[in-house]
């Protein structure tokens, strides 16, 4: 394995980090940009749908990111020979909090979508709301947090 991660460190590395930047940035961008040009469209029935049209696209995009991020960190572990230190421990259990956080936003907008196509709109955005005020709030602190322990673990 350890030849295998040599030979392709690069781009293990490479994919590793292009995964997280497109979760965590993804993540500031939708709740620090597109949320707030959504909350600008008038029409409720509108604003809801383009929100979860949007969050569907990307989520399935972070879905992708998020088995990249958990297969490069074990090559990553197994071709560096890395022994469980404190900030590899940290690393991991971030990572397990942010991906069941993840889940919980997922499930929250599959309810949220059911419950529109019912025509259900007050319903809808109570579902959507802790998404937007919490859930991607805490990933994203979340996942600054693993992008400084992840320099602070390659020793920069």
């Amino acid at each position: 394995m350890t030849d295998f991660f040599l030979e392709y460190s690069s781009f293990i590395l490479f994919f590793h980090i292009l995964a997280v930047t497109i979760w965590i940035g993804g993540m500031i961008v939708i709740r620090f940009s597109v949320h707030y040009s959504f909350l600008k469209i008038d029409d409720a029935k509108i604003r809801l749908q383009r929100t979860l049209e949007n969050l569907k696209k990307f989520f399935y995009m972070v879905i992708l990111c998020i088995i990249t991020i958990y297969a490069t960190a074990i090559l990553m572990h197994l071709g560096l020979g890395l022994k469980a230190n404190l900030i590899a421990i940290l690393k991991e259990i971030i990572l397990l909090i942010m991906s069941f956080i993840f889940i919980k936003i997922f499930i929250k907008r599959y309810k949220a979508e059911k419950l529109f196509k019912k025509a259900e709109y007050i319903l809808t955005k109570k579902e959507l709301e802790p998404i937007a005020k919490y859930l991607i709030p805490v990933n994203i602190f979340l996942g600054l947090i693993q992008i400084y322990l992840g320099i602070a673990l390659r020793g920069f």
